[in-house]
């Protein structure tokens, strides 16, 4: 085994900690790597002979000095492999280029193999590992552009950046210092209110419209200060045509006439004339039905498991996932199969999920040498995926959830459609899925006893618990740039308002609820929903006003990796895998126990 090392020193600036980064393997099989390289030469740009790159691992040591034993440990760990010379070759001697792909935040993989190396032994020697990719290019003739003009075939633009320099693990694991809450004066002298919160609005993608932000500015001017920047962050994601469903709960005039039903109250309008078999629709985070009666193992309090013969209801639900889909399709499909998968966890007091779909509606996929006669290019946004990229990553992303969650994803749909919609060929009005719909659905089961959510269950006093993994900085605004017109908010706003998952850390969450809802009357869960648009700033409040209370919640109380994180940051930032419980005070212990077993 290769042990290829390297050990740095931190700066001043980053107290002063050892980094330590090492080779490992290939980070591409021969065919992905020959993919990669078709799909560069396809695109005309350049001609490249060969394509390879290898993982580099990078540690931030904790100050203990490392051991011998410490150095074997990881070692042991970490898939170490050839060294970079040997990763080429057989390659000629045509000039090449080296490129180092590091993660824009903490990647999943991160999150991961740092928990290994600390149950390994290793928590008092390194604080965290991640790793980068080095892609080597080989060209066919020369290249000396600064430019990577096929930078979006080798690297994902949502969860990774580009570079020629290898990463500085300094930056890598830098921890900033805490950013204080922002207060936005929009009564400031020498402009009107309005004006102020529009460019806010604008800067920060909050998809505010005018009445919102007029409403905003009577609000603050009669509590005779201005907001700060954690108030309009939220009340944008809770307002969000994502979360609140302005348009279908809208009425309409059509032709002059106004129409007695909402969008909302058209899809409800079945329910309303035959609700029989159900036991609940449109109140929770899925929809239950009537169940049948069915034996299943459960553990008792004491860990003993048993037979038990009860009522299973059944739970459904289908949601869309279409923003993040179209900005990086892998991670986007992921992470809407992983919301999905923890709506159908958190009904009523706590319930399972059980099996997943997916589906996907694209414009015209424009396959090269296999262009369909009725397609047509008319172009995209520019950090908008293509419908033949999506369609070759996201539905891998959603399985590979469903997959490492412990759910299968047993069925979906997919179609295409762009078209024409102008009265005549001149008036070119296209219709089509640049932003593509991603749905992601499933079905699940939930005791009765657990089925409802009821304000009775939860007791003044209850413990407000954010159950799964830590606050991170990513996600930011997702509420908001969903509900933005395609290209109406910056790439790199857009950017920022992605997620990524973590399906492991899901299942652990869902484990814990598992064995809550198997303990029967003693689940010590009073109430649970799940943290998805605008994060905890949208979860909590949404928790407590259903259960009839208000709440205190203490935000510097919540975990995060990231000690430099705003109170917008740590209130709004939607980091994926977490639930929020009411747990009530006679039932903390028992919760807390099963968390720690």
């Amino acid at each position: 085994m290769c042990q290829n090392w390297t050990l740095s020193r931190g700066s001043p600036a980053t107290d002063g900690m050892d980094y330590l980064s090492l080779v490992g393997e290939p980070c591409f099989t021969p065919s992905e790597a020959q993919k990669l390289k078709d799909r560069i030469n396809n695109q005309g740009f350049v001609r490249v002979a060969n394509v390879g790159g290898h993982w580099v691992y990078h540690a931030h040591l904790a100050p203990k000095p490392p051991t011998g034993d410490f150095r074997e440990k990881l070692e042991g760990l970490l898939p170490l492999g050839r060294t970079p010379s040997e990763t080429r070759s057989g390659w000629s001697s045509g000039t090449s280029q080296t490129y180092s792909i590091s993660p824009r935040n903490i990647s999943p993989w991160s999150s991961k193999a740092t928990n290994i190396a600390h149950v390994c032994g290793l928590k008092g020697y390194v604080q965290r590992i991640e790793r980068s990719r080095t892609v080597v290019i080989e060209f066919e003739g020369s290249f000396d552009r600064q430019d990577v003009p096929f930078r979006d075939v080798i690297h994902d633009r949502m969860t990774e950046t580009i570079s020629l320099q290898d990463p500085d693990p300094a930056v890598m694991f830098a921890h900033g210092d805490r950013r204080p809450l922002e207060v936005v004066d929009i009564f400031a002298p020498g402009a009107e209110p309005i004006d102020i919160l529009k460019r806010y609005n604008q800067a920060q993608g909050l998809a505010l419209d005018q009445d919102e932000m007029v409403y905003l500015v009577d609000q603050f001017r009669q509590l005779g200060r201005p907001p700060n920047d954690v108030e309009l962050f939220m009340f944008a994601q809770v307002n969000s045509e994502h979360c609140r469903h302005k348009q279908f709960n809208a009425r309409w005039t059509i032709d002059g006439k106004v129409r007695d039903k909402s969008l909302f109250q058209m899809i409800k309008n079945t329910h309303e004339r035959n609700s029989r078999f159900t036991v609940s629709a449109y109140s929770d985070n899925a929809a239950v039905i009537q169940g049948e009666a069915a034996a299943f193992w459960a553990p008792d309090y004491s860990g003993t498991w048993k037979l038990n013969k009860d009522i299973v209801h059944i739970l459904v639900k289908v949601e869309t996932h279409n923003h993040p889909t179209a900005i990086s399709p892998f991670p986007g499909a992921a992470t809407g199969s992983g919301g999905e998968i923890r709506d159908e966890g958190a009904v009523g007091r706590g319930s399972m999920p059980k099996a997943g779909l997916c589906g996907f509606w694209v414009s015209d996929l424009l396959i090269p040498g296999m262009t369909a006669p009725w397609e047509t290019d008319i172009g995209r946004p520019g950090h908008y995926a293509s419908s033949l990229d999506i369609m070759l990553e996201a539905p891998i992303g959603s399985a590979r959830f469903n997959n490492e969650f412990g759910r299968p994803c047993l069925t979906g749909c997919f179609r295409t459609l762009l078209t024409n919609d102008g009265e005549t060929d001149k008036e070119l009005e296209w219709r089509g899925y640049h932003k593509p719909i991603m749905i992601a659905g499933g079905v699940g089961t939930v005791r009765p006893q657990h089925a409802l959510k009821n304000p009775a269950d939860v007791r003044d006093g209850a413990h407000v618990i954010v159950l799964g993994g830590p606050a991170m900085l990513i996600g930011l605004g997702g509420g908001a740039a969903s509900s933005s017109a395609g290209g109406e908010a910056t790439a790199d706003l857009d950017f920022d308002s992605v997620q990524r998952g973590n399906p492991e850390v899901q299942r652990r969450a869902q484990m814990v609820i598992n064995t809550c809802i198997a303990l029967g009357e003693q689940n010590p869960i009073a109430m649970i929903h799940d943290v998805g648009a605008g994060g905890l700033s949208n979860a909590l409040p949404e928790l407590v006003k259903d259960a009839g209370f208000g709440g205190n919640f203490e935000l510097r109380q919540i975990d995060s990796v990231d000690g430099s994180m705003s109170p917008l940051q740590i209130f709004c930032n939607e980091a994926q895998e977490r639930y929020v419980l009411l747990v009530n005070p006679d039932s903390l212990n028992r919760f807390m126990r099963i968390c720690s077993t």
